[in-house]
This record gives structure tokens, C-alpha cells and sequence, in this order.
């Protein structure tokens, strides 16, 4: 049985599903459905059980949970970056991958985790090193210190431990997100109510819509997945994006394309967003390249094209 936490959110749910296209169904599904619209993420999905997040980790702290566990890949997390209630934020995402990574490693199996490029915040250099690391929200900073934990505290596990920096994914199952949700749903979502994508005028020194970020395609976060559950000798910390930093406005022009109508608008930039935005990401992927994961990536005119068209079949 594999266990997937966050399985009824973004990534948790397509990984789900590029489980179930390898033929597993022996799934452990694990979230919080307080927002109980994130059920439709799992409607088309096969598992064999599903577990309150409360529950799960009740089990766990009393060694109580049942079953033959071969993975856990732990996608829960508050990703929300514009969350500042720190107790809320470290218990969601610190304290929790704490038990999980004691409970995987305890028992010898492979843990493979969710971590962000919110980690490097306002470095502009993108590699899975201490001098990148300069988160500018709490969120960042909450991803950062379990990384630090596993990193320095934790060097040597006797099973696979592995952490997943996912830059800015985008693609289908992500309309429950909201303001969390990608530009390429946002602009998509512009364009079916009328004719205008809207984005940021320029900042940090950028033109409008020149603000640039390493976006990449849910599948393609979902296939690096599987190769490291493949690899279970391969251990540590890996950036996955694409390797290239595209405009804003390459994906407005991208959603554009695919409707064949619309024009950008800019407008001005938030108060709030001030002092804590990444107007620049690109991972580095020479580490996971040394690793041997060879998975290619989508540009996004290719992820947004292959995104809308999945969406207009649903």
C-alpha cells in the first residue's frame, strides 16, 4: 500500500491518478476535507481507503495504523503564501512532516515529501544549496526548516528519504485553490467571463507581465515523483521545475492562443505583495540530472495548450 497525503489537493490528487494509471489502486488517500469541494478531485480516482488527516495522524502517533506500507509520499501542506499565523503554519507543515518522516524512516520506507521554491524567495540563484535559501513569506520559511531538519539533523536514513522543490505548477485539478491557484487557471477563468487577462504591471526592475518564473506542468511534477519511487537507493533534496524562467506574459499569450481571443491589461501592483514576491525563479536542475532522473519538461506554451484542452474534456 502506498500512503499520499494532501491526496484530495492539487498535486496530491494527479499523483493519484499517475498511480492509478501504473495500475495501483492499493492506495492510502490521507487530507483534511474541511472544504469539502475537493472531493471532486478524487471522483475518477481508484484507492482502497481514505483517512481524516486528524485520524491518520492519531494512528500513526499510537502505532496504530494497519497494513503493509511500501511508500509515503506526503503532498499535505498549507500552501498558502499569504498566511502569516505562524502556529497554524508550522504545525501544518513542520510537526507534521516531522511525524511522518519519524514514522517512514522508523520502518524503513521510502519518504518522499513536498517541498517549494518559496525556499529561495529573494535569491537569484536556484540551487539546492544554504546560500540560496532566502525565503520572503512564512510559508517559505516553514518548507525551509523541515528541509534544514532532514538536511543536517537527519544525514544518513537507512531508507530512501526524498525532498521534491516544486517551482510554480500549474495544470488541471486546481480550481478549489482559488487565489492560491495558477495564473494559467486565473487568465483562463478571465477569458470565459470576458475578454481581458489581467497581470501585474512591472516590478523589482521588470517590465509589465516581465516578471519571470519557472513554471511547470502538473505532469511533469507527477512523473519525477514516480521515478524517484522507482529509485528507492536515490536520497535528497531536488529542485523540480523546468530549468527555464518564462514571462507572465508568455502565459497570458499562451491562454490567449488557445481561445483565439483576448488582449492583456496591467495593473498595479499589490500593497500586500510588497517585499514578499518572486519576480524572478529558475530551478537548477543539475543535481537532479546527476541523479539520473531524466524527465523531460513541458514549455509553457505546450503545459498550458495540453492543460486547456484537458480541461475543455472534462
Amino acid at each position: 500500500m502506498i500512503v499520499v497525503t494532501g491526496a484530495a489537493g492539487f498535486i496530491g490528487s494527479n499523483l493519484v491518478r499517475a498511480l492509478n494509471a501504473r495500475g495501483r489502486n492499493d492506495l492510502l488517500l490521507v487530507d483534511d476535507l474541511t472544504n469539502g469541494r475537493k472531493f471532486a478531485n478524487l471522483v475518477d480516482c481508484e484507492f482502497a481507503d481514505y483517512a481524516d488527516k486528524e485520524a491518520f495522524f492519531a494512528q500513526i502517533a499510537a502505532g496504530s495504523l494497519r497494513g503493509e506500507i511500501e511508500a509515503v509520499l506526503h503532498q499535505g501542506a498549507c500552501s498558502d503564501t499569504t498566511e502569516w499565523n505562524g502556529r497554524v503554519m508550522l504545525r501544518e507543515n513542520y510537526e507534521a512532516s516531522k511525524a511522518l518522516y519519524e514514522f517512514a524512516t522508523r520502518r524503513e520506507i521510502p519518504f518522499l515529501y513536498a517541498s517549494s521554491a518559496a525556499i529561495y524567495g529573494g535569491s537569484r540563484e536556484f540551487r539546492e544549496e544554504p546560500a540560496c535559501e532566502r525565503p520572503l513569506n512564512l510559508y517559505g520559511w516553514s518548507k525551509l526548516i523541515f528541509d534544514r531538519w532532514v538536511r543536517l539533523l537527519r544525514p544518513q536514513p537507512r531508507s530512501q528519504v526524498v525532498g521534491l522543490r516544486y517551482f510554480n505548477v500549474y495544470g488541471p485539478r486546481e480550481s478549489h485553490k482559488g487565489e492560491m491557484a495558477s495564473v494559467a487557471w486565473k487568465h483562463h477563468r478571465q477569458l470565459v467571463a470576458g475578454d481581458v487577462v489581467r497581470l501585474f504591471e512591472g516590478t523589482d526592475g521588470f517590465a509589465p507581465g516581465e516578471q519571470r518564473r519557472d513554471f511547470v506542468y502538473v505532469g511533469d511534477v507527477c512523473a519525477v515523483n514516480l521515478w524517484f519511487l522507482d529509485h528507492p537507493a536515490v536520497s535528497g533534496i531536488f529542485n523540480v521545475g523546468t530549468g527555464r524562467a518564462q514571462t507572465f506574459n508568455d502565459v497570458a499569450r499562451a491562454v490567449i492562443a488557445h481561445h483565439g481571443r483576448g488582449r492583456i491589461e496591467y495593473v498595479p501592483f499589490p500593497d500586500v505583495l510588497r517585499g514578499s514576491y518572486q519576480s524572478f525563479t529558475q530551478a537548477s536542475l543539475a543535481r537532479l540530472r546527476e541523479a539520473g532522473c531524466d524527465t523531460p519538461f513541458l514549455s509553457v506554451e505546450e503545459g498550458v495548450a495540453r492543460y486547456l484542452k484537458e480541461i475543455e474534456r472534462a
